[in-house]
């Protein structure tokens, strides 16, 4: 760590990474901070910053010395299993300090001697002691798996035969009753039943008879909204889709046909016309939903159509320490075996890794969110003005980009589906959602594609100039990271910073 770094975190306040410790207490006390940070998501302890305030007092040779001593001991002898930590001393002016690094274990739930588990909650930490929440820490690390659970006062009885035999017929070319074995025998060695008899979570969801008399919230809940936001009161469709997984991934597919655009694209008027997000990328993003949830999470899935948007959210986040860029590279990592199983032998189910890179590469553009205890999808719609034009308004784009500039409007020359078409963006272009008054760029110099979203964009800083990445997001309705990415393509070439990121404002480059 550098000084400047180290300085930075004294200035910015303790967090769920970052506690600061004047000294050493008692390897009591700091066992708990390992034990919390071990559970999370790992973190750092300053050592000779002053608790709560920041303020930087330092340590001697000695306490430098006893400090790093100390931290080792307590991390073999009060950390049950035991955990390897890194330290390392760092110099501010006349001052020393000992920073101590606990990376997030690969053996949860970790305890103190007294057997107490702690998790960081913010800046500070708590005990877990809901069952629950412990299964949680033993899920995320493999140890355990929710699909294989087995449900309690449920039997054969509870699972729907004609299921069961459909899955037979499909997978093995025969009947259960041609094995010549037991049919209690024959589901206990596919795990949709237990050793007991009892029905298992997966066996429930996918062959149960009523499923959500066990799982309560194992539900799809399905609104297509009027507008783009979810606190709008009016709404097109609404229901609550139930059954088993295959059930509700069918249902959930009717719904999105039923409330989405069909396109005609050069079929003729007897056909139904083609939908306006191609069915692959949405049963690709629906499927993940329900065979990734976390069946720990009270919670239920939700399916929300908008105007400009549908959004597909799911209880849990990526598992088993799974990144962002991992996922969009196609690694999966399975949190429900299980039922991971049963949909790629029953459904269209591929997988995690190549459903999502099926997704995204179907020139649709998928925004992906995983905060707050939920992995969220979010596919960008074909806006209704932009129809007629055959491109999704996200991702109309110049291809040509020889721009006539007068003072009161800007034509653009493009080619779209093969046609070469002139749109000329006025004053009043309601058609493509845009008002700019003038822009005068040089087309000699543009080398960006100029698509709608940015040309939303250039017109909202041209009218307010301070106006934040945030507030952008919300008025055009897409994320604040799809905003970062536009601005980033545009910067120096159609806009610049002037000032600081938090207070200064943004300029367009007129030329």
């Amino acid at each position: 760590m550098t000084t400047e770094e180290f300085i930075e975190l004294c200035r910015c306040g303790e967090t769920t990474k970052v506690q600061y410790k004047e000294c050493f207490t008692t390897q009591t006390k700091i066992a708990q901070e390992m034990v919390a940070f071990a559970n999370t998501h790992g973190g750092v302890m300053l050592f000779g910053v002053e608790d709560k305030t920041g303020k930087m007092l330092g340590l001697t040779y000695q306490q430098l010395q006893d400090t790093g001593l100390e931290l080792g001991n307590t991390a073999n002898e009060q950390v049950k299993p035991a955990i390897y930590i890194e330290t390392e001393t760092v110099k501010v002016d006349d001052m020393r300090f000992l920073v101590c690094y606990v990376k997030e274990g690969k053996g949860k739930p970790y305890k103190t001697n007294d057997g107490t588990i702690w998790v960081k909650q913010g800046q500070d930490k708590r005990r877990v002691t809901d069952n629950a929440e412990i299964l949680s820490l033993f899920q995320g690390i493999g140890a355990y798996k929710a699909d294989k659970e087995v449900i309690p006062n449920t039997s054969m009885a509870d699972l729907e035969m004609s299921y069961v035999n459909d899955f037979f017929d499909r997978i093995y070319g025969k009947p259960k009753e041609s094995f010549g074995k037991p049919v209690e025998s024959l589901l206990q060695s596919l795990s949709i039943l237990g050793d007991e008899g009892n029905v298992t979570r997966a066996g429930l969801l996918f062959f149960g008879q009523k499923p959500q008399q066990h799982e309560h919230t194992f539900v799809i809940k399905a609104v297509s909204f009027i507008g783009n936001e979810i606190s709008g009161s009016e709404y097109r469709d609404s229901r609550d889709i139930t059954g088993t997984i295959p059930q509700m991934f069918r249902d959930g597919m009717s719904f999105l046909r039923a409330n989405l655009h069909h396109l005609q694209k050069g079929q003729n008027f007897n056909r139904p016309g083609i939908l306006e997000i191609p069915e692959v990328v949405l049963e690709e993003l629906l499927q993940n939903a329900l065979v990734h949830i976390d069946l720990l999470e009270p919670a239920y899935i939700r399916l929300l159509i908008f105007d400009n948007r549908i959004e597909i959210i799911n209880p849990g986040t990526l598992y088993g320490g799974l990144t962002m860029d991992e996922m969009l590279m196609g690694i999966s990592k399975q949190r429900n075996p299980l039922l991971a199983d049963f949909c790629a032998k029953t459904m269209i189910y591929r997988g995690l890794g190549s459903g999502i890179l099926r997704a995204i590469n179907e020139n649709v553009k998928v925004d992906f969110e995983c905060t707050g205890g939920q992995f969220k999808a979010i596919v960008w719609r074909i806006d209704k003005d932009a129809e007629e034009l055959g491109v999704n308004a996200s991702g109309l784009v110049i291809n040509d980009p020889k721009l006539g500039v007068n003072d009161d409007s800007l034509t653009v020359k493009l080619v779209v589906n093969g046609k070469k078409l002139t749109v000329k963006v006025g004053n009043n272009d309601e058609k493509l959602g845009v008002k700019l008054k003038r822009l005068g760029v040089n087309a000699e110099k543009l080398g960006v594609n100029l698509t709608v979203n940015r040309l939303e964009m250039l017109k909202m800083i041209l009218q307010d100039p301070t106006i934040t990445r945030i507030e952008m997001a919300q008025a055009i309705g897409i994320s604040s990271t799809s905003i970062d990415k536009n601005l980033d393509v545009m910067r120096d070439k159609l806009i610049r910073r002037v000032g600081s990121d938090k207070s200064g404002i943004w300029d367009v480059i007129l030329e």
